[in-house]
């Protein structure tokens, strides 16, 4: 990189209007990590800090294009990828995750697989299940929580359709201790252990998926990423605050 520039993060995600998740949520965790954001829209959504009322996906050929003009621009470090809100969308990202790739092998690719909200609403237009396949074969990382991980198939399935990395999340648990567990396809593991916090929250896995993305962007190997971006997440939890009653916002602009 050039004296003075930041690395790149290309962004897939949609936009929430109470600024708690999403593509709001991504720019500020990305920023905290001394990176830059680059947001692509995938959808619209009516919702708040609890409930999703609505959710309108961008046009596959506008999704395309919005991407398009910021690879042809600049370098990429590194992608995010949050809900793609229809299968239409989610190929297109995959196709051009693989364009990406062909100057640069090694693009580390960061997937939040956000099936529903918190409450269960629908965040994809389509199956989100479903939605999410073509994007399990070019993700370097994924992070989801332990439902999402069980909705995907499991961690071997996971990895078995050409996810690098499965990091399985434990704040939707129950118990004083959360346990976040990593696995490679290569046969290694870790579990890390936070204590919960009082409250819900609302984007935490946005959160963390953002910061593990700006930190391999950034050069940082796996292991101190996954680190990193772990002890940002949940001080951000711990200095959360209210805009509403229900889900407390991540202080993301926290040291």
């Amino acid at each position: 990189m050039k004296p003075g520039s930041l690395p790149a993060v290309l962004v897939f995600a949609g936009v929430d209007p109470s600024g708690g998740a999403g593509i709001a949520a991504d720019i500020l965790a990305i920023a905290a990590q001394g990176a830059h954001a680059l947001p692509v829209i995938t959808a619209l959504t009516v919702q708040d800090n609890d409930r999703v009322f609505g959710v309108e996906p961008v046009a596959p050929e506008l999704l395309r294009r919005q991407a398009q003009a910021l690879i042809d621009k600049g370098a990429i470090h590194a992608v995010k990828i949050g809900i793609p809100g229809s299968c239409a969308n989610a190929a297109v990202i995959a196709q051009l995750i693989r364009q990406l790739r062909q100057a640069h092998p090694g693009l580390p690719v960061v997937l939040d697989p956000v099936l529903a909200s918190g409450h269960g609403d629908v965040l994809n237009r389509d199956d989100a299940v479903l939605a999410l396949a073509p994007l399990l074969p070019v993700t370097t990382v994924i992070v989801p929580n332990g439902s999402e991980a069980v909705a995907l198939g499991g961690v071997e399935y996971l990895l078995a359709q050409g996810c690098d990395n499965v990091l399985v999340t434990g704040g939707h648990g129950e118990g004083e201790v959360i346990v976040n567990r990593w696995r490679n396809g290569d046969g290694g593991e870790r579990a890390w252990r936070w204590p919960r916090l009082p409250g819900e929250f609302h984007g935490s896995g946005c959160t963390l998926a953002s910061a593990i993305a700006a930190r391999l962007a950034q050069g940082v190997p796996l292991a101190g990423a996954l680190d990193l971006a772990q002890n940002y997440c949940h001080a951000a939890l711990d200095k959360a605050y209210a805009i509403a009653p229900g889900q407390l916002m991540p202080q993301r602009l926290t040291e």
